[in-house]
């Protein structure tokens, strides 16, 4: 039990103090959820198959992943199956469960077991979750080599030999942190692997040319409002320089003048900076025409 230390004592204790169900009881809980969306008689169904998830979780700890997340899927399954469960065929909920839980726990470890993602195909996810065991009861008893093992997990689990070599392959090779020393004695050599990434935002030579061509433009547009009236720069800023705009109307109102009136001096502001804009900087509307 040592390793559901690190879980919480409190979430071991609960599971294991819920009460077992009776067939009767879980299936009264069951259709009460189902047909009224009784939320407390989710909690105790769910609550009293908190020892399931935590079952199953124990049996996938090998993979490296923190317990604690393997249960908190299993239990995001184990509420995907209750929302699903049709207590009229007779069938126990934790045999129906069961399938759930293992399903959410398995998709979590794909996803978060290497760096690079295996595959998600049916054929894809027995492979990855059988391939060391059946590797190991082949080499005990084919008595053949590499291939022929390799050629027998491919006709057992319906996948091709090559993608038998290449999961085979990954899961032979641990992850490499990029956080990895390189070399701890070259000081030329960057320290961590993660410095030899390709780095795809722009050059720093790029960012400051883009730094001052946004001042200029910047210094540009405030010399060109300052030939707007102090209206139609209080209706450009409440229009066009604010995160949530205001709308004519309200503008409107607040000035005491028509939403069209205001939509016509927005329009004539806007026609004013244009203008100015191009009289003090003709060079630039070429450089944008060419």
């Amino acid at each position: 039990m040592a390793y559901l230390m690190g879980v919480g004592r409190q979430l071991v204790e609960a599971a294991k103090s819920a009460p077992f169900l009776e067939r009767e009881e879980e299936r009264a809980l069951a259709v009460s959820w189902k047909e009224k969306r009784d939320e407390r008689a989710l909690h105790k169904l769910t609550q009293a198959h908190m020892r399931l998830v935590i079952a199953l979780a124990v049996r996938f700890r090998h993979y490296g992943l923190p317990i604690a997340d393997l249960i908190q899927e299993g239990h995001v399954g184990l509420l995907e199956a209750a929302a699903r469960f049709d207590p009229e065929r007779e069938v126990r909920f934790s045999t129906y469960a069961t399938w759930w839980i293992r399903a959410a726990m398995q998709d979590y470890i794909l996803r978060n077991w290497s760096i690079v993602r295996g595959g998600t195909s049916s054929a894809q996810k027995a492979l990855f979750f059988n391939l060391r065991r059946l590797r190991a009861q082949l080499a005990n008893t084919s008595g053949g080599g590499t291939a022929i093992v390799f050629d027998r997990i491919a006709e057992t689990l319906g996948v091709s030999r090559s993608d038998v070599e290449f999961m085979d392959s990954r899961l032979s090779v641990p992850d490499m942190s990029l956080n990895a020393p390189v070399s701890d004695s070259d000081p030329s050599v960057p320290s961590q692997r993660m410095d030899f990434l390709p780095d795809d935002g722009p050059l720093p030579d790029e960012i400051v040319a883009g730094n001052i061509d946004s001042d200029r433009r910047s210094g540009w547009l405030a010399d060109a409002m300052a030939g707007l009236s102090q209206r139609e720069l209080d209706i450009l800023k409440e229009r066009r320089l604010t995160e949530n705009a205001a709308t004519l109307e309200s503008l409107g109102d607040r000035l005491g003048i028509s939403k069209e009136r205001v939509r016509q001096i927005e329009n004539r502001a806007l026609e004013k900076l244009r203008r100015a804009l191009i009289d003090q900087h003709p060079q630039e509307r070429r450089n944008h025409a060419a």
